[in-house]
């Protein structure tokens, strides 16, 4: 026998307790107002971003009334613009998204229109199109659905229901490269927009109250987060604009004084010896008279003489003898160059291994060997590569340079020596075409993970100043 009773129809009040999950708003009193067509959510900071066949919109949503310091983060694709007029006949253009109602386990797509409700006592509202056709309305009572309340938003388990939602990213490079396309590929495949933007082409508006980064005549929008790729030859002007974005709050991936310091190999020798990371022997002097003590500090030939501002293995040379050491370290002298001396670890035998290390972990690992002849094992000099397990050891190694320069994401290159790993130096524009192909993992994706889990924060509780 089947029960052929129709469904007893919802009962709202004039005022419901709601919650809109694909938004991560958990809890949320509703005003239902059957004069309105749409809904309305009161919305601060609207800002559309992506592209223009496909825009979305990204807002912040303070769901307690008078608590202005508790913001939540949101954004939805854009479903539609349009007018929209008020309970005091004023017309408003607003944004309409679609998102999910949920009440009582039941739960249905809305259409939403963003605004500024502040002078409203009902955060929200819900009009005809939210009401389904089984809900009746008992327009004398209130909450005559269960009950919920903003305690949620003091909980740990806020972060948990917290959705993934689109995010507008900025990469700063220069270079149309494998690692720049991955990346804007990566993130465009996830929903968020990514834009690629010229360090060079950046310049900055200086100020206590209002710090802002222009570009190509225009102020940048608020971007969730920034992945530098800054080249050598322009580290310290990246770094400048790096550490703007920085007093402006937007988490960045890699912080400047982490570039700055990571790219400076005596200051970053002594900031990992500082920290107990094994490394090669290595000294540094600026006067020709201490050539001798030079290399006796080091130990004996074969040594290496590398550059200070060395890239992808440029600048490094392998001295066989006592003799040749004196020679080049002379040369580089008459060059005005700064370098330092480090001993040749022979038993690597001309292999060395990269870490991928992101947020924290070492994603993957290679193993690259030099071309015929030559000890350096740079892929850009024929080098090379291929997938390699590492031990313990060389991971916690690994980890722990990166974190000398709280990198979030570095390549940091080790030697198999045999007193342990050796760091020869840590990387904080990493390349990725190398390792995605030597490995077959999608290191773009592991990096958004980190970005995602970093940049799709939990309520934001504001401090409130004091007058």
């Amino acid at each position: 026998m089947t029960d052929d009773t129709p469904p007893q129809p919802l009962q709202f009040g004039w005022e419901e307790w709601i919650s809109l999950p694909d938004l991560g708003v958990p809890a949320i009193k509703a005003k239902v107002d059957t004069g309105a067509r749409t809904s309305a959510l009161h919305a601060f900071d609207i800002e559309t971003f992506g592209p223009a066949s496909r825009p979305k919109v990204r807002f912040t949503v303070h769901p307690i009334p008078g608590r202005d310091d508790l913001v939540i983060p949101c954004s939805a694709p854009i479903l539609d613009r349009r007018e929209v007029a008020s309970s005091n006949g004023e017309r408003e253009l607003r944004y309409v998204i679609q998102s999910t109602l949920a009440v009582n386990g039941d739960a249905w797509p809305i259409e939403i229109t963003l605004t500024n409700r502040a002078t409203m006592t009902s955060r929200m509202l819900l009009g005809r199109q939210a009401l389904k056709d089984h809900i009746s309305i008992v327009a004398t009572d209130r909450f005559l659905q269960p009950e919920l309340s903003y305690e949620v938003y003091h909980t740990s388990r806020m972060r948990m229901v917290q959705p993934r939602r689109a995010l507008r990213i900025a990469v700063l490079s220069r270079e149309d490269n494998y690692s720049t396309r991955r990346i804007v590929e990566e993130g465009e495949k996830r929903g968020h927009s990514v834009e690629v933007i010229d360090t060079t082409r950046c310049y900055m508006a200086i100020n206590a109250l209002a710090p802002e980064v222009h570009y190509d005549g225009k102020r940048l929008p608020r971007y969730d987060a920034v992945i530098p790729r800054i080249g050598a030859s322009i580290t310290a002007y990246g770094a400048a604009v790096i550490r703007q974005f920085e007093t402006i709050g937007t988490f960045c991936v890699n912080p400047s004084a982490g570039i700055t310091a990571s790219r400076d190999k005596l200051y970053a020798h002594q900031l990992m010896a500082r920290a107990r990371v094994g490394m090669p022997n290595t000294a540094f002097a600026a006067s020709p008279k201490d050539t001798g003590n030079l290399i006796g500090l080091v130990g004996t030939a074969p040594l290496i003489v590398k550059l200070l501002e060395s890239t992808q293995g440029k600048g490094v040379v392998l001295a066989e003898t006592r003799k040749a050491a004196e020679s080049v370290i002379d040369a580089f002298r008459g060059l005005k160059a700064n370098f330092l001396v480090q001993d040749f670890v022979k038993e690597a035998a001309g292999e060395d291994i990269r870490c991928l290390v992101i947020g924290g972990r070492v994603v993957a690992s290679m193993k690259r060997t030099g071309a015929d002849g030559d000890f350096r094992s740079n892929l850009h000099r024929g080098g090379s590569a291929k997938s390699v397990r590492i031990t313990k050891q060389e991971r916690e190694t690994a980890i722990r340079a990166a974190r000398v320069f709280d990198l979030n994401l570095a390549g940091v290159d080790l030697l198999r020596a045999e007193t342990g790993p050796k760091v020869l130096e840590v990387n904080s524009s990493p390349g990725f075409e190398g390792i995605e192909g030597a490995t077959g993992k999608n290191i773009a994706g592991a990096l958004y993970d980190m970005i995602e889990a970093r940049a799709r924060p939990a309520p934001v509780r504001r401090r409130k100043t004091v007058g």
